[in-house]
């Protein structure tokens, strides 16, 4: 967890872009993208040569090379080190005119840099652009970024989540930021092993691959002791593809900065052609896919309209996760409300397949404005694993009322921060699960095949049987299935009530007499 003398410090950063011109957060990331990973090479190189002195052997890897460049520059200057000194005029001709024209090279036509770890990174550089307007500006961020402490992994990751949390403007291709809580959630929910091999076919800035290998750390601190675990969890374990460059940039720099030295995050259109080979190639899938409407048939795998015959994404994207996984491979995903009740052909085709040939876990309902300020949209977790030959026998249904946070454009936390969040560091009273229902949901996810299974459909979460749900043309919104508790209403006998009407009649007859006497 950051500090707040950090969280100023970044803010100063901001202000300074804000100030300077650069007003795009995606912008702003971006550069401090760009310089982060020339800091990063910087600290790799002084690695390598603190173990070259230790061991009194020459440097057996070099990132930045020997001599001169073909404008007379010494690479040694390119180091973060060395540039960080110079006057800003100098450093942003330096940076300019000769550190990313030798960045984008990095990546080009399939070279890397000669450390294998940084193979990804290089190769997201490859189009990078310098946007810092001024000296002025690139020296104040330069030293403002040297003065943040990035030697721990929990610090750095931490710090570059607080940059992408002032991404909040949706992107062009309806991309925005799922809540980093109802990730954490989802991650909870599926519970990641250290023999997953982990896919966001949508992944955005990768926030579900992170906090996939921040659950991994936490739940098998031994997992980096083994070589071959270590060498799966930096090199083969995760997966994302996005086809914007700038979100593949960012994402693989969150990925770094949490500590996965060489991820698979590249450049893929997950609904086109292109995805042939990654057919039942994951044992895991986290996803927010995004929700844009429509797609050109002739843009679209023709593989995936096999399964499901439509233009719409949401639906694309499951038939796409379920090519995706292997059998016995598990997936969460957020879905709009649409996908649960919709009455095309599609969607229930679709939803039969979930219920009938694969197995359908659980759908949890999430709040409405849980999107705001990015979107309004109703949404709800879909849970579910492959088989191949059916397998649903009940569908666990949750409906999360309240996530910590106001449901409002604001957005505020209506709890301490260390009562927030599926996992809150201090447990819950009784009355504060009103504000913040995700801890429930996973306690009672955990009983979906016992006690869930005898709890009344009029309570926040119950189970429902498979035949009930083909019964209703697998319907899957909670709504459907969720009982409306009625107010007890007592029923007299009519004698009963007769007679006491007769009793009243009689005392009214007597207040008329002791009235008539009194007026004479």
């Amino acid at each position: 967890m950051i500090t707040g003398a950090i969280k100023g410090q970044i803010d100063r950063i901001w202000d300074a872009f804000w100030s300077g011109g650069i007003s795009n957060p995606l912008e702003v990331i971006e550069q401090i993208t760009y310089l982060l990973f020339l800091r990063r090479l910087d600290d790799l190189q002084q690695l390598e040569e603190n173990k070259a002195a230790r061991l009194k052997e020459p440097l057996k890897v070099r990132i930045f090379p020997k001599g001169k460049d073909e404008k007379g520059r010494p690479f040694e200057d390119y180091r973060w080190s060395r540039f960080k000194h110079f006057e800003p005029g100098d450093m942003h001709k330096l940076i300019a005119e000769h550190v990313f024209p030798w960045l984008r090279t990095l990546g080009a036509n399939g070279k890397k840099t000669k450390v294998k770890e940084d193979s990804t990174y290089a190769h997201h550089m490859k189009d990078a652009r310098f946007t810092i307007p001024t000296p002025a500006l690139l020296a104040k961020v330069v030293d403002m970024l040297d003065q943040v402490p990035m030697e721990e992994r929990d610090t750095k990751g931490d710090i570059y989540e607080y940059m992408l949390a002032k991404i909040a403007t949706a992107g062009q291709n309806g991309q925005f930021r799922t809540p980093r809580h109802i990730i954490r959630l989802m991650v909870e929910l599926t519970a990641p092993q250290p023999t997953d091999v982990i896919c966001d076919p949508a992944c955005g800035t990768a926030g579900f691959l992170v906090a996939a290998g921040e659950y991994l750390r936490d739940r098998h601190p031994k997992l980096l002791h083994d070589k071959k675990a270590r060498e799966h969890f930096h090199h083969h374990m995760f997966h994302g593809f996005d086809f914007d460059n700038t979100m593949l940039r960012i994402g693989s720099m969150n990925m770094l900065l949490h500590g996965v030295e060489n991820p698979d995050i590249r450049y893929r259109d997950s609904l086109a052609q292109d995805h042939a080979g990654e057919e039942d190639k994951y044992t895991l899938v986290l996803a927010n896919p995004p929700f844009a409407g429509s797609l050109d048939y002739e843009s679209t795998a023709k593989d995936l309209l096999q399964i499901v015959k439509t233009k719409k994404t949401e639906l694309l994207f499951l038939a796409l996760f379920l090519r995706l996984l292997k059998p016995g491979g598990r997936a969460a995903v957020i879905v709009p409300d649409g996908v649960l009740f919709g009455s095309s052909t599609a969607h229930k085709t679709l939803r039969r397949i979930l219920v009938e040939d694969q197995k359908l876990d659980a759908v949890v309902k999430l709040p409405g404005g849980v999107f705001k300020p990015y979107a309004g949209v109703s949404t709800a977790i879909l849970l579910f694993t492959k088989t191949n030959s059916g397998g649903t026998d009940y569908v666990w249904f949750y409906d999360i009322e309240a996530d910590g946070w106001s449901l409002d454009d604001k957005r505020t936390p209506l709890l301490s921060e260390d009562k927030l969040g599926p996992v809150p560091k201090t447990p819950l009273a009784a009355d504060e699960h009103a504000k913040n229902n995700l801890p429930d949901v996973l306690a009672r996810w955990v009983g979906r095949a016992g006690a869930e299974r005898e709890r009344a459909r009029t309570v926040q979460s119950f189970c429902v049987p498979k035949a009930d749900i083909a019964a209703q043309a697998y319907d899957l919104s909670l709504n459907r299935y969720k009982e409306v508790v009625h107010e007890a209403i007592e029923h007299r006998a009519p004698k009963e009530i007769l007679a006491e009407l007769a009793k009243l009649e009689e005392e009214i007859q007597r207040g008329m007499k002791e009235l008539e006497g009194i007026l004479g």
